[in-house]
């Protein structure tokens, strides 16, 4: 289990996650229309996970903005953000935002969190995800990772991207 922290108190998280040259765990997500968002379907592309705990913070949401940004100039590479929020809140939250460059995926009914490793233990926040990012290649090899070391801060956005090539 990895250590982070929520305004300042340390929290843990239900694992690890994945190392840089494993191969990615399966995913299998809920999109904003219901569909499914699989790692499967996305085979042969580049992915960033943006995970986060909630889009109704103010953090969350500005990393899911970020994303959105940065991937329009991205190719072969899908951001997929990542929380337990419900379907229906991502999508009410993407439609306000004119976020369409990323994909919004719920992981409320998978193991998605158990499976990277991010399912916060303790803190205010149990249950959901703790904030970072995953890379993944091409191949379906994890190229960077990063857990927040301060779930109320942003992520380093400049190194996902980076990893990418």
């Amino acid at each position: 289990m990895a250590q982070t922290h929520f305004q300042g108190e340390e929290t843990s998280t239900s694992g690890n996650l994945p190392e840089v040259g494993s191969q990615a765990p399966e995913f299998d997500l809920v999109g904003v229309d219901l569909s499914a968002v699989r790692s499967a379907d996305l085979a042969g592309r580049r992915i960033i996970l943006n995970i986060f705990p909630s889009v109704d913070t103010g953090v969350c949401a500005t990393s899911v903005r970020q994303f959105n940004e940065r991937a329009a100039a991205l190719d072969n590479t899908t951001v997929v953000c990542v929380s337990q929020d419900l379907p229906f809140a991502l999508a009410r939250f993407c439609a306000a935002e004119g976020i369409e460059n990323v994909t919004a995926a719920s992981a409320f009914r998978s193991t998605f969190g158990k499976d990277f490793g991010v399912v916060l233990e303790g803190s205010p926040l149990a249950g959901l995800l703790a904030r970072s990012v995953v890379v993944i290649d091409e191949t379906g090899k994890v190229s960077y990772t990063q857990l927040v070391d301060e779930i109320t801060t942003e992520p380093d956005y400049d190194s996902a991207i980076a990893a990418l090539n």
